[in-house]
């Protein structure tokens, strides 16, 4: 890293609280995975972009690098245990989690607040993170449940 301490940097990155989401997706000839992220972002409403950021050293990097489609799944507060478990390295089967097939071929959280199927449109390379970029080709939005948060390091709930 250049001059800047990367410990304060990521600190003061921090304080942007954040929703959270598993990134799912599967693999022609692999067992769907999937990936606890923060990095969400909406892209464009025309065509619909959205993307997310992964780290390079994660153990899932490979099937993100070849596989046609994800789906972002958004977290309800409780979720949290699902965060906690994907967010692992080691542990990234879907086995026991209560999905359903989408569009895309990946699968989708049925207990997620929503969930957007996506085709990759790009993948660009950025510093220690490849940034997906994806073009949504179907959506769902569920439940009106309490969202998860991070902000600091943690979670946190919202005020009433």
């Amino acid at each position: 890293m250049t001059s800047l301490d990367s410990r304060a940097f990521r600190n003061a990155l921090g304080e942007f609280a954040t929703g959270v989401a598993i990134v799912t997706t599967q693999v022609e000839g692999q067992d769907p995975i999937g990936i606890t992220v923060n990095s969400f972002s909406s892209v464009s409403l025309d065509p619909p972009l959205i993307l997310w950021c992964l780290d390079k050293g994660s153990d899932r990097l490979s099937a993100f690098e070849v596989c046609d489609g994800f789906t972002i799944n958004i977290l309800a507060a409780e979720q949290l245990d699902l965060s906690n478990r994907f967010s692992r390295s080691g542990q990234p089967g879907l086995e026991g989690v209560p999905v359903r097939d989408g569009v895309n071929g990946c699968p989708y959280l049925t207990g997620a607040l929503a969930n957007f199927e996506c085709s990759i449109d790009a993948r660009h390379d950025a510093g220690d993170h490849i940034i997906m970029v994806g073009r949504v080709l179907a959506f769902h939005q569920p439940s009106a449940a309490t969202p998860l948060i991070y902000h600091r390091g943690g979670y946190c709930a919202l005020a009433p």
